[in-house]
């Protein structure tokens, strides 16, 4: 009895392994922001990714820089920076475990506007008297989705809302 696999098997193994390489060697990627860590300066995270397009004040006299994708992209990286000008943190922010921070009732728009920068789309819906703001971003990264914070008429986050993402969407691409 032969324990060879005819030609079809093999290659369907031989697809198998392939993949799940690549996989590994994916995962073992650093994405930019890991690249930087706490306690470097400020000027090496500005000389890596460029100059922030986004800068905002935080209480403990530090700042928030941010470097983000919208519209079109599904990242936002954020470095919290302390008043003597070292990192503390760097991170991507457009994704659920930074989004379900977000606490209604209490949260404002300075507070979404800090955590998350600029939104991709702001929109206001006159019957429900909410300004909405949405978020392009890639969740597992395998679902694009949009993420939306309703304030309402004081600016005071009532509700939040995800939703897949229609531009990447094939069968509702052609509405847009």
């Amino acid at each position: 009895m032969s324990t060879r696999l005819s030609s079809a098997p093999r290659a369907r193994l031989r697809r198998a392994a392939v993949v799940c390489l690549s996989a590994l060697a994916l995962a073992g990627c650093a994405q930019p922001w890991q690249r930087f860590q706490p306690g470097e300066d400020q000027s090496t995270i500005v000389t890596g990714l460029g100059p922030p397009r986004e800068v905002y004040d935080l209480p403990n006299g530090g700042k928030r820089l941010m470097w983000p994708t919208q519209p079109m992209g599904e990242t936002t990286i954020a470095a919290d920076i302390d008043a003597s000008g070292k990192i503390l943190n760097v991170r991507q922010v457009l994704q659920p475990n930074e989004f379900y921070r977000a606490e209604i009732g209490k949260w404002t728009k300075n507070d979404v506007l800090v955590n998350f920068g600029r939104p991709e789309e702001t929109s206001y819906f006159p019957l429900m008297k909410k300004e909405v703001w949405t978020y392009r971003y890639l969740e597992d990264n395998v679902w694009y989705m949009m993420y939306s914070f309703y304030f309402d008429d004081q600016g005071i986050v009532r509700l939040t809302q995800k939703t897949p993402d229609p531009l990447h969407d094939p069968d509702r691409r052609s509405l847009f």
